[in-house]
């Protein structure tokens, strides 16, 4: 065996001209987001960025050498905005009509394109990391309903107390659902073929998501929701989709969607998304735009993405009044909520 010995140094330098940039990018839903939640939700994915960028970056206690992981970091920053509760995931998730939460999950990894999806989960405090056992202890890719509820008990989840993830904001955004329903109001989402306005539901909107692609170039996704206000019980929506909420390959690009979960199936926004990247050499900007506004053009729903491309460039669009979006780039928290509004504070 050739042994070639160099410094530490040196190792690093050879390495870091062959890795790529690490980058997480983050969202926390699209819809319309009312002026009161803007600040919680700006101040969420910060700490979202904050609790995914340390496992994304080279590890300190290696030279700078170890790379860290995409996939870990979309789980913890997906983590840190199901349990906060300015965002429908989680605690703080939307209620369906009989009162409860539902939520669900997916997460990919784009080099083996290996994945996990959850749906129909109750009181358990972190969607994600069922998500990810399925992938990782199982030889399937989606479980649901009770099973899914047993497995993510059998691995470890926590067993939250009945109703210890429904917030008062739930509460009374299903009671005002349901007073446009009693007063005879049209509560559907979707428009007819004669209005093409958008009636967004009380609540709060949207998903939670996280993409990345760390030093080695491998790319992960991770989306996490609890639906829609006033959803019928068993409803699932895209999140929980490959190619429609979530979608990874390294040759390509990742994504993760926000909106109207009807209308993204539909669509299958993501993987629109990567074939826009793919087969139109399009950047992961360009993409992300043309495949959102084909969606609402042909469908009327509204929705957004985010997404990575394999060389580590960031698309950020959305049809919706409103999507939080973030990352974190030379120390900076670069941010935004609204339409052509990019703002930056120090990280």
């Amino acid at each position: 065996m050739h042994v070639v010995h160099c410094t530490k140094a040196a190792l690093h330098n050879l390495i870091s001209n062959t890795m790529t940039t690490p980058m997480l990018l983050v969202h926390g839903g699209a819809g319309d987001i009312s002026d009161a939640r803007v600040p919680g939700k700006t101040k969420g994915m910060k700490l979202a960025l904050k609790a995914g960028l340390p496992l994304l970056m080279p590890s300190p206690e290696c030279g700078g050498i170890e790379a860290g992981s995409a996939l870990d970091a979309v789980e913890a920053a997906v983590r840190a905005m199901e349990e906060d509760e300015n965002f429908n995931a989680g605690y703080g998730a939307c209620l369906n009509s009989d009162g409860n939460v539902e939520v669900e999950a997916s997460i990919m990894e784009g080099s083996r394109l290996q994945a996990g999806c959850v749906t129909l989960l109750h009181d358990i405090k972190y969607p994600i990391s069922v998500a990810r056992c399925v992938m990782e202890r199982t030889n399937h890719t989606f479980l649901g309903g009770e099973s899914a509820q047993k497995f993510a008990l059998a691995n470890g989840a926590e067993q939250l107390p009945a109703g210890s993830l429904v917030t008062q904001s739930a509460r009374d955004a299903l009671k005002q659902f349901k007073q446009q329903q009693s007063e005879g109001k049209d509560t559907t989402y979707a428009p007819t073929e004669l209005d093409k306005t958008i009636k967004e539901r009380p609540g709060e909107p949207g998903t939670v998501g996280a993409v990345a692609i760390d030093a080695k170039g491998n790319i992960a996704v991770a989306t996490s929701t609890g639906g829609i206000t006033g959803k019928v019980a068993g409803r699932i929506g895209d999140t929980p989709l490959l190619g429609c909420g979530t979608y990874a390959d390294n040759k390509w690009g990742g994504v993760s969607t926000t909106g109207h979960g009807e209308t993204i199936m539909r669509f299958n926004l993501a993987q629109k998304i990567i074939a826009n990247i793919r087969y139109c050499n399009m950047s992961a900007q360009e993409a992300t735009e043309v495949a959102c506004k084909e969606m609402t053009e042909r469908l009327g729903g509204t929705g957004g993405a985010i997404t990575i491309g394999p060389t580590g460039d960031i698309g950020v669009a959305w049809t919706s009044k409103r999507m939080g979006w973030g990352y974190v780039r030379n120390n900076e928290y670069i941010y935004g909520i609204d339409h052509g509004k990019v703002l930056k504070e120090p990280f």
